[in-house]
């Protein structure tokens, strides 16, 4: 099988997939739009209230984070796949390898972007970093590089210790 045939079916996998993921986060960001527009007709408590509304604008956040990140590189790809630059013209070759590098790059940030929008967005979450990080993960860390032995330990030298004190009163 040669290269090309595989990288070509390697890129029909990754439109393919680019789609079905795509079309997976449109539907839940429909749903959590659905949800927020029913959240306040429901008559539960306040807190609760106050978590779903968290948890939904997590979650569209999360859906445009996805588009904006991912739709720029799949656009570049289908492009790319229908108007392919040949390596004869190496200017128009390089220029093209150097945009599908920084797309790639911006559509890699989709898998590290999640942290930081739901430390943005939802304050229990951050309360929960901020136990996780501050008293476990930090209490732990301190015991283990700045843990002071306060114990008196005997002293094991007693022979040398009571012909120091001869040597001393034979003075």
């Amino acid at each position: 099988m040669s290269s090309s045939l595989l990288s070509d079916g390697i890129l029909k996998f990754a439109t393919q997939y680019s789609i079905y993921t795509g079309c997976i986060t449109f539907s839940f960001g429909v749903i959590a739009y659905h949800n927020v527009r029913h959240i306040v007709r429901r008559q539960l408590p306040v807190v609760r209230r106050k978590l779903d509304k968290q948890i939904t604008a997590m979650v569209l956040m999360r859906v445009i984070a996805y588009v904006c990140l991912v739709s720029p590189y799949n656009i570049y790809r289908i492009y790319a796949v229908n108007f392919p630059t040949s390596r004869s013209v190496p200017m128009a070759y390089a220029v093209g390898r150097l945009i599908q590098s920084i797309l790639l790059s911006i559509n890699n940030i989709n898998f590290v972007i999640n942290f930081y929008l739901f430390i943005i967005f939802s304050s229990r979450f951050r309360r929960q970093v901020k136990l996780v990080l501050v008293k476990k993960c930090w209490q732990r860390w301190k015991y283990w590089c700045c843990h002071i032995n306060n114990r008196i330990e005997p002293d094991n030298n007693i022979e040398a210790h009571n012909s120091q004190m001869e040597s001393e009163g034979n003075l």
